[in-house]
């Protein structure tokens, strides 16, 4: 029995192992989204947007991508599994991922404390540093 549950334990995540970037990305923004209690109509196109401009996706394709981010949001416990997938990443990608967030943050003109923290916190978690975070922030809130 115990071989059976080392076994389960000692085999690689194959869902952090096989999550692309875009997947990850779109899950943290979709998280990003609902962290205040509500996703406000400003939040849900500012989420489509970024995600149809970054990675050059159509409405059909960027609805199906945000429907299993959604659901990869809902199964996950933490965001080891979205920031793991990232942090292989260049750090022009990587700013622009902490772009895409204060673009989402700020899409209904406000900043929540819990917005403000995941943000701190995935960008920590991603290797952003907290001077590139900062300015990313206020060019988002002056835009």
């Amino acid at each position: 029995m115990f071989d059976a549950l080392r076994s389960i334990f000692q085999r690689p995540d194959a869902t952090v192992l096989s999550m692309e970037p875009k997947l990850a990305v779109a899950a943290l923004l979709v998280h990003l989204a609902a962290i205040d209690g509500q996703i406000s109509e400003a939040e849900r196109q500012a989420l489509e947007g970024t995600l149809m401009d970054y990675y050059g996706l159509g409405e059909d394709e960027v609805r199906k991508l945000i429907v299993e981010a959604t659901k990869r949001d809902q199964e996950s416990v933490d965001f080891y599994r979205f920031t793991s997938a990232l942090s292989s990443l260049d750090d022009g990608e990587k700013l622009e991922i902490i772009r895409m967030m204060w673009q989402v943050v700020f899409a209904d003109k406000r900043n929540h404390e819990l917005e403000d923290n995941m943000v701190w916190r995935i960008a920590e978690l991603i290797g952003v540093s907290s001077r590139d975070r900062t300015v990313l922030r206020n060019q988002m809130a002056r835009a």
